[in-house]
């Protein structure tokens, strides 16, 4: 599977998307072709603990939209398109003028014991984790990370979807910046408490255990909590998962 993320961000951390924008987007992420699913990320309405609360406040607004194949996903990425009218802020204010990126990557999920949302889970939330990189060998570094990190991230309290993204080289027209991220990768928890009960327990203390044998790399990594909802093709507005 392959998945385009877009990413609005303020740098200076105050700017929020207006809820009818963010209707408007849903509304437009829905009319794409041989789009399967598009997930829409936007800032936790109150912090919670968690510890990379150091990184920030996050995007303003971001997608992950999965396609079936990375042509599927070429389409979309037309001058023309919807998603070129999204990175220009066309029609929708909040958005207009804030800095936006792109990227095209494999997506790989990875089994939880448990995927299913607790009954009454109204906006889960997702923990979006990206290494810009480089690694001396990214293939050594995607082989340590894949093969030991998923496991442990298994074993988090509850947590619903495991997914690690890698490079890919892809083709678009978009107006907005393309970067490179060298992996990131997504944990979904049924919302923001459950996220800050699983990174507060022991896991974590194993999590940091394997990074420090990770393969030399540069440009460190962030973290950022995002309440999570979903636009399917074909859809009129945004539904919420669970």
């Amino acid at each position: 599977m392959i998945s385009l993320f877009m990413t609005f961000s303020d740098p200076a951390g105050a700017r929020r998307i207006h809820a009818d924008d963010l209707a408007a987007a849903s509304g437009m992420l829905g009319s794409i072709p041989d789009m399967t699913e598009g997930l829409l990320f936007t800032p936790l309405e109150q912090s919670v603990d968690h510890p990379y609360k150091d990184d920030g406040t996050g995007p303003v607004f971001a997608l992950q939209l999965r396609f079936p194949d990375l042509f599927a996903c070429e389409a979309a990425l037309d001058r023309a398109g919807v998603l070129a009218d999204l990175a220009s802020g066309v029609g929708l204010s909040s958005l207009a003028g804030l800095d936006v990126t792109h990227q095209a990557m494999l997506t790989r999920a990875f089994p939880v014991d448990d995927a299913a949302h607790a009954p009454g889970t109204v906006t889960p939330c997702s923990y979006l984790v990206h290494y810009p990189g480089p690694a001396d060998d990214i293939n050594a570094w995607n082989l340590h990370y894949l093969e030991h990190h998923p496991p442990i991230m298994r074993t988090f309290p509850n947590v619903r979807q495991i997914e690690i993204c890698t490079r890919i080289d892809w083709v678009d027209r978009l107006p907005s910046q393309r970067v490179e991220h060298m992996q990131r990768n997504k944990l979904v928890f049924d919302s923001p408490q459950a996220l800050a009960h699983a990174l507060g327990s022991d896991v974590i203390t194993r999590m940091r255990a394997d990074f420090v044998k990770f393969p030399p790399f540069a440009g460190g990594n962030k973290h950022f909590p995002m309440l999570t909802r979903v636009v399917r093709s074909g859809a009129k507005s945004a539904m919420r998962l669970g």
